[in-house]
């Protein structure tokens, strides 16, 4: 990806007060008294529960997370705005994501209300769906244009790759380093934590990419302060933001379940195949089960061998695969590595 020039940079700056002023005039988000969001029944981790649906709905529908995000944004505004109770919250979300979706997607990806509630098998009707839609808009007084984290990590990835280009390009690689979609993936994880809704959503982007930005590059305090300069924000807001993203990001990733690393114990090949050789006895029957089992492994060895060679032929590449398939169902042994 070409750096863009310093007319570009220009217009990402001029861009960036914008969306700040679009921020501050209609940024929202939900308080929390006695465990649940103000004026509703709704505790946090319900919320996110739903956002988390909301992910997967956006997913199943193919929005972009410019969308989702949008979406979480409307559905903040309007359970800071309004009393409501749990057992609407899954109307209110998906009615935020069409929403959302009826303003930042093409008109080939948007589908009737009915057919995007067929596809994501929500329970809601099309009559439920628009009078949710008639109460969002008139409590928000129809303005919807809001500003959202994905809009500042785009803003900000793109200040990064104007200012600082030799960031975002790997000396040995020559292609961008610092990934969005990383960022991307980790903003929708942190729209789902209650402890960052009061952040808004130029702190919450900052902060994250702040976080590569440590991890890439020892220059990265003068890279941050100049962003967060641009952007007009508190440090002491931003720092307590950072911490927190940190501490959660980092819990979430402890949560996870550490992916088990197997390799083929070759030594059971033989046993796992049927070759029970305590039941055969004889010194013929010894050299043939030698035979087997030489014959057996030169197999199991030539099914790798099939993939990197070009010169083998379709036809015995089938007929090895085959022959693989019947002697060798379902799996070779494995056992756990003791590699950490």
């Amino acid at each position: 990806m070409k750096p863009p020039g310093e007319e570009e940079s220009l217009r990402l700056g001029t861009l960036l007060l914008n969306t700040l002023a679009r921020e501050r005039r209609l940024w929202r988000a939900p308080v929390l008294k006695n465990g649940c969001i103000q004026g509703s029944d709704i505790s946090p981790p319900q919320y996110q529960e739903v956002i988390v649906w909301l992910r997967e709905m956006s997913s199943i529908l193919q929005f972009s997370s410019e969308t989702f995000a949008l979406g979480v944004c409307v559905l903040n505004s309007l359970l800071a705005t309004v009393k409501t109770r749990l057992k609407y919250l899954k109307c209110m979300a998906i009615t935020s994501l069409i929403l959302a979706a009826k303003i930042n997607e093409e008109d080939e990806v948007i589908a009737s209300v009915k057919d995007l509630l067929k596809q994501s098998r929500c329970k809601f009707s099309t009559a439920e769906i628009l009078r949710m839609e008639r109460v969002i808009l008139n409590k928000l007084h129809w303005d919807l244009y809001m500003a959202t984290p994905m809009d500042f990590i785009h803003i900000f990835h793109g200040l990064l790759m104007s200012r600082r280009p030799q960031l975002m390009l790997s000396s040995s690689q020559k292609r961008p380093c610092l990934q969005a979609s990383l960022w991307t993936r980790q903003l929708q994880h942190c729209m789902a934590c209650h402890q960052l809704w009061h952040f808004k959503g130029s702190i919450l982007a900052l902060a994250i990419i702040t976080l590569e930005l440590e991890r890439l590059t020892p220059d990265w305090f003068s890279v941050f302060t100049d962003l967060l300069r641009k952007a007009q924000m508190e440090s002491t807001e931003f720092i307590c933001c950072k911490e927190t993203v940190d501490e959660y990001l980092t819990g979430l990733e402890l949560s996870l379940h550490t992916n088990a690393v197997y390799i083929l114990d070759t030594s059971s090949m033989l046993a796992f195949r049927g070759h029970d050789t305590r039941e055969e006895d004889g010194e013929g029957n010894r050299k043939r089960r030698a035979q087997k089992g030489d014959q057996d492994m030169d197999d199991f060895y030539d099914g790798f061998w099939c993939f990197y060679d070009e010169d083998v032929s379709e036809k015995t590449a089938n007929h090895r695969l085959q022959d693989t398939q019947e002697q060798i169902w379902p799996c070779p042994p494995l056992r756990p590595s003791s590699r950490q």
